[in-house]
């Protein structure tokens, strides 16, 4: 791939984002013509339309969309390369405003605070948990933490550790109701449920012959998972957690792991993300290399979880 066809690529993100050509032109410094000509050279090349143009106005085609997302990742990509270099020596200052999923914030974000505020005297954060997906430039956040599968593609993201789900339940429910030997079992089990799970009141687990699905059932459903969590430690029924909340249980035999050979598909991951810029700020950037830095690898849950089953 050549610079030309890097800076056409450029361009042609930029003409979409302002929705001209004269208007990118303005921005970039270049003719109208010379801007229509890249956009020109670079669908030849291609062999496909990106743009549908009217005399009123411009639309993406369906290649053009495709095509769009990879542009601004690829200028998203270098502008962070850049700012990378030139922040090098640029203090992180002022106010960091994070927003973090409740249980994981409190257990494995705030902690971390103290020691990275320590590092960074001029700097001071103002950390928000809550479960809801909020909208980091409308509600003015820096970043935000986020569980399982990205959403918005507008936002840039950095995987910070993987997400393992765990099946489990107290000692004192298996007691009494019976351990499930097989996903199906569920049916007869009392589950305890996350309002929030993307794919409603169904399980899901990974077996030899593939994905499986199974619907639950169940009296108590909580928009939190530390209330699942205390829920089930008083034997009330089985749950599905995400191994950062249960690991302390787990390690102490409070809970116990069910059906460990049916591994829960991986849920996407936990990452960062913060709004595309043109300059990502020290203090984001800082941040986030020191949660990718203290999660690195095998997350200290996980490995917590390892050594106890050995």
């Amino acid at each position: 791939m050549t610079y030309e066809h890097l800076s056409a690529m450029a361009v042609f993100a930029r003409v979409v984002e302002e929705g001209s050509f004269s208007h990118a032109a303005r921005g970039l410094g270049l003719s109208k013509s010379a801007v229509s000509k890249q956009v020109g050279r670079l669908e030849d090349r291609l062999g496909v339309r990106l743009l549908n143009r009217t005399t009123r106005q411009l639309s993406l085609t369906e290649a053009g969309t495709a095509f769009y997302e990879h542009c601004r990742q690829l200028v998203a990509d270098a502008e962070a390369a850049e700012s990378a270099v030139t922040h090098l020596a640029a203090a992180p200052r002022g106010t960091l405003r994070v927003n973090a999923p409740m249980s994981f914030g409190q257990l494995h974000v705030a902690p971390a605070l103290p020691e990275f505020l320590a590092a960074y005297p001029e700097l001071s954060v103002e950390m928000q948990l809550s479960d809801r997906t909020v909208d980091l430039i409308e509600e003015g956040f820096d970043l935000a933490i986020r569980i399982g599968q990205l959403r918005d593609s507008s936002l840039i993201a950095r995987r910070l550790a993987p997400l393992r789900q765990v099946l489990c339940a107290a000692p004192s429910y298996l007691a009494a109701q019976g351990r499930p030997e097989h996903p199906h079992d569920l049916k007869d089990h009392e589950c305890l449920i996350y309002s929030y799970l993307s794919w409603g009141r169904e399980w899901r687990f990974q077996g030899v012959d593939g994905e499986l699905r199974v619907p639950i059932r169940g009296r108590l459903e909580i928009n939190n998972g530390d209330a699942l969590l205390a829920a089930a430690r008083q034997g009330f029924g089985i749950v599905m957690l995400p191994s950062f909340l249960g690991a302390d249980d787990l390690k102490a035999g409070r809970l116990e792991p069910l059906l460990q050979d049916w591994c829960e598909p991986a849920a996407g991951g936990i990452h960062a993300v913060f709004p595309a810029s043109r300059n990502l700020s020290p203090k984001v950037r800082v941040f986030v290399d020191y949660l990718a830095r203290r999660f690195a690898g095998q997350p200290y849950w996980e490995v917590e979880q390892a050594e106890t089953a050995v």
